[in-house]
């Protein structure tokens, strides 16, 4: 029996999200900017609501093409607002529109947006040493001035929770404690 985080239950496609996704580094601009999607339609929510419209959600975000998404029209914004499939807050889909035009200069500026993120931990994950679901922050001194860089870029709902959320999703920081099997590995 593996010892798993204290957050993963035993909903089969959480178990397999812990195992091979979450904590894992990503430097590709696309799983970065689907993750950073995801993380905010999950403010204020369990990560399991958005896991398990996922699949609903790259459909109707064009497999998260940010390319596509930064020219979405009022009609495309309004066929959004119909989906049962995803989270229909109008504010986060708007956010995610503006968000795909901000990252896209982010990349201009910066040549990926992978080497702009990463760039706040010098390329590499900080791996923590957590014992207990308690110890595990909500926010840290890095996400608040992340968080602050992205809004100051244009990003909507980057809230220093939600920028925490995508680190430990994106592998920047390995908060898997150290009782679960996942921890050395990463």
């Amino acid at each position: 029996m593996k010892k798993r985080c204290f957050w993963v239950t035993n909903d089969p496609l959480y178990i397999a999200y812990h195992d091979e996704e979450w904590g894992v580094p990503v430097y590709d601009d696309a799983t970065l900017f689907e993750f950073l999607i995801l993380e905010t339609f999950q403010a204020g929510l369990s990560w399991i609501t958005v896991l398990k419209k996922r699949e609903n959600f790259r459909k109707a975000f064009d497999n998260f093409d940010y390319k596509k998404i930064r020219k979405y029209e009022e009609s495309k914004y309004e066929e959004l607002l119909t989906n049962a499939g995803i989270i229909r807050n109008k504010l986060k889909i708007k956010a995610t529109i503006s968000n795909a035009e901000a990252f896209i200069e982010v990349q201009k500026e910066f040549g990926s947006f992978s080497k702009y993120i990463w760039g706040f931990c010098n390329g590499k994950p900080i791996k923590n040493v957590f014992k207990t679901r308690e110890e595990v922050p909500a926010t840290t001194e890095l996400s608040d001035i992340i968080s602050k860089d992205l809004k100051k870029r244009g990003f909507k709902f980057v809230g220093s929770t939600v920028i925490y959320a995508f680190m430990q999703a994106v592998g920047m920081v390995n908060d898997h404690t150290v009782d679960c099997f996942r921890y050395n590995e990463l």
